[in-house]
């Protein structure tokens, strides 16, 4: 059961409310309003708008009441929802262009997202067509056929309550009694009224004249009120799939960790043990990542730069594991639509302070001279770019006037979520972190930087960044598989505890490869390490734009100009959370493992 969600119970002749939400494709990431269409519905004074949080109005889910009248375990048949709709002009064709690109219409019941397409007894999809595109007999002509009748079948579970024994304190079932419970919302639309002995329904010509009908049906079902998710949970039919193919992953990245430490741990042993008998000697020559001891912690160029990335990193890395975390207390369910999106939302905003302390401690270190400069860039620079993107995007759905896109009033919500509190919190962190000594190092810089000896060809930055970032995307491909596929074709995604699961792999791949690359680095006494200790898991996040257009290329069909610029620049704003994620942790890695080895040899 869901945590803080009680059961809605009903009695015979109850009203069941039938909420419509928006239409949706796989095929195109703009949503519609269903109201929006030329449908049936109340008078604008009569709609209810249920109360939707932020991640609900980002997300284009627009929960309002309908004109459909559903009294529970009162059957309906063929009854007709309000008066012939007339259909003309530019809601004419927007209805043909809709159900030529395959869109899905999403309604709800007590909190049920509806399920419809029936494929076999277990599995199902969400939502069901608005329409169909189909060709006449013996020709290529092409008809859109419109869905304007559906069949309604509501499942139901008697309700028990729970008495306990007031001796006992044993629970006991309370003889049945007319109460009950909804566990699953379905629909099998079809056109005209051919369950009603009409004929289908096609949009031709200049007017169409539309009636929607409706029928009701209930039957009870086994499963009881608390496991009725589970009846969406495994909608997709690819359960199996799914565990074989993490636990597969999982093995193959604990697998090569595991190569990388014991590597890494037996060539760093036997350095230690070869420095430790050159300090017996006299006059022997140092070499290796000894020899650049005196400019290792030397500061990089752009170094504020770098520490509003790696503040920007910190922020997304705090927001990700309280999400997860919560998410697999059960805290952020599918029933609860939009939760996720909220939380993430509302946490990095919240995390702003993480991102102040961090980069101010960072830019401290380096010896910056403009703090408050730093501070603001770090509180602007990072989410204004992802805001921008958003904002950008959002002038083609306000021009598609798609439910997706940002009302004014979501808008000025979110800039004052950021100016009001992520903005004041980033410099109350960056305040915190400059009250504190700077971080020391062991040994000295000198004041001339050693020169840099010629590199190998695979030492080069650009190959060794492309080859490390192959391991940490490596260790969330598949899970990004799955991902993608909630958010583009509008499955449910609920295995938190794999997903966390997988984070932690990619920490300590993140790590691993980093710490090696650095090593390596140092060894061919290369002491611009900084930049590359962020860039090189960094780059997986290039490998994941890739991915990215490979399932744009295999596993979608979408078509035109602003469905293919929305994929993409979505895609683009999650990229961009993954490179500072994964570089920030690269860095903390290098950073710890480059004090370490350089305070044991016991530098002055």
């Amino acid at each position: 059961m869901i945590p803080g969600l009680t059961p809605t119970v009903y009695k015979k002749g109850d009203k069941v409310p039938l909420f419509v939400n928006k239409v949706t494709s796989v095929h195109s990431p703009i949503p519609y309003g269903y109201h929006d269409l030329p449908v049936c519905k109340p008078a604008e004074d009569q709609i209810i708008h249920q109360s939707e949080t932020l991640g609900e109005i980002i997300t284009g889910n627009r929960i309002e009441s309908s004109s459909y009248e559903i009294n529970f375990l009162e059957p309906q048949n063929c009854k007709t929802v309000c008066a012939p709709v007339t259909v003309t002009g530019e809601d004419l064709e927007k209805m043909k262009d809709l159900i030529k690109n395959d869109y899905y219409v999403q309604w709800q019941v007590d909190g049920l997202p509806v399920a419809g397409k029936k494929q076999n007894d277990e599995v199902y999809d969400t939502g069901f067509p608005l329409g169909a595109v189909v060709l006449k007999q013996g020709t290529e002509e092409v008809y859109y056929q419109l869905n304007n009748h559906v069949k309604i079948s509501i499942s139901y579970n008697p309700h028990v309550r729970n008495i306990q024994n007031p001796e006992t304190g044993e629970p006991i079932a309370s003889p049945d009694s007319p109460e009950y419970n909804i566990v699953l919302f379905e629909v099998t639309p079809s056109s005209g009224t051919v369950d009603c002995g009409g004929q289908p329904l096609y949009l031709t010509g200049d007017k169409v004249e539309v009636t929607y009908t409706y029928s009701v049906e209930f039957k009870q079902d086994a499963i009881s009120w608390a496991n009725r998710w589970h009846h969406y949970l495994s909608l997709q039919g690819e359960g199996q799939i799914h565990w074989f193919s993490i636990i597969n992953s999982l093995m193959i990245v604990f697998f090569l960790s595991g190569m990388v430490a014991m590597i890494m741990a037996r060539t760093v042993r036997r350095d230690f043990i070869k420095y430790t008998e050159e300090e017996n000697e006299t006059e022997v020559d140092e070499t290796g990542w000894k020899l650049v001891n005196s400019d290792v912690f030397r500061p990089p160029g752009g170094k504020g730069f770098f520490a509003v990335l790696v503040g920007s990193g910190v922020q997304v890395f705090f927001m990700c594991v309280v999400t997860m975390v919560f998410a697999v207390l059960g805290f952020l369910s599918p029933s609860n639509q939009g939760s996720i999106v909220t939380a993430v939302l509302v946490l990095y905003v919240w995390m702003g302070v993480a991102a102040g302390y961090s980069s101010s401690r960072i830019y401290l270190m380096f010896e910056g001279e403009h703090r408050n400069r730093n501070t603001f860039i770090t509180a602007i620079f990072f989410p204004g770019s992802v805001f921008g993107i958003a904002f950008f995007l959002n002038f083609f759905l306000w021009y598609k006037h798609s439910s997706g896109a940002f009302p004014l009033t979501t808008m000025i919500a979110i800039i004052a979520l950021w100016f009001c509190i992520s903005v004041p919190l980033c410099f109350l962190g960056s305040r915190l972190a400059y009250r504190k000594d700077p971080p020391k190092h062991p040994g000295s810089v000198n004041h001339i930087p050693r020169q840099i000896p010629a590199q190998k060809w695979y030492m080069h930055p650009i190959a060794t960044t492309l080859m490390g970032g192959i391991l940490p995307f490596g260790a969330v491909f598949i899970e990004l598989f799955f991902i993608l596929t909630s958010i583009w074709l509008h499955r449910y995604y609920f295995l938190f505890g794999f997903l966390f699961l997988v984070f932690l792999i990619l920490v300590i791949t993140c790590a691993e490869i980093s710490v090696v690359m650095c090593y390596f680095q140092l060894c061919a006494e290369d002491w611009h390490w900084w930049w590359r200790s962020f860039l090189t898991p960094g780059a997986s996040g290039f490998y994941m734009f890739l991915y990215a257009i490979f399932y744009y290329a295999t596993r979608l069909e979408v078509d035109g100009f602003v469905p293919s610029l929305l994929y993409f620049g979505y895609s683009l704003i999650l990229c961009m959370f993954f490179f500072v994620l994964t570089g920030t942790i690269g860095f903390y890695s290098c950073y710890w493992f480059v004090k370490k080895i350089y305070a044991a040899i016991h530098q002055d």
